[in-house]
């Protein structure tokens, strides 16, 4: 964390002095020192989200890929080349941890046509602007790969 405060120092300030690096130093490892003790962030889980981050990055290149096709559908719907079929389904994901259901809550709402009304725990409410959007969503590719990501 303090590698990226640092980072986010030196973009900000546009320029690379002796007296910026130093600054940026003390700035950033003050904010990483303030993060771990007010916020109850901590050096553990930097080294699990690095450990992570392979499949955190695959993660993020599938929610892009659903977004994208995703949001297709929906100008189809839009351009009226196809019928709105709204529908609510409830489902549960199976995922044991709360971030995990977390992360899939926002990516539903993140992507087109599917937005999260409720969620608590392991159990989901959902809205989806066609009918064949809630097909396997309890099976989809962010719950398949949320399964494998284990923050302990």
């Amino acid at each position: 964390m303090s590698i990226l405060f640092f980072l986010l120092w030196i973009v900000l300030n546009g320029r690379l002095t002796l007296e910026l690096v130093l600054f940026g130093i003390a700035i950033s490892t003050l904010v990483s020192v303030f993060a771990w003790s007010v916020i109850g962030y901590s050096p553990v889980f930097e080294l699990i989200i690095l450990r992570r981050l392979p499949l955190l990055v695959r993660y993020v290149l599938t929610l892009l890929a659903e977004i994208v096709k995703a949001a297709f559908s929906v100008m189809g719907v839009a351009f009226g080349l196809s019928r709105p079929d709204p529908v609510i389904v409830e489902f549960h994901s199976g995922l044991d941890s709360t971030l995990n259901n977390v992360i899939l809550a926002n990516s539903i709402t993140l992507t087109p046509g599917t937005y999260t009304i409720f969620q608590e725990g392991d159990r989901f409410v959902v809205h989806c602007l066609r009918r064949e959007y809630a097909d396997g969503l309890s099976d989809c590719a962010f719950v398949k790969l949320l399964r494998r990501v284990k923050w302990e």
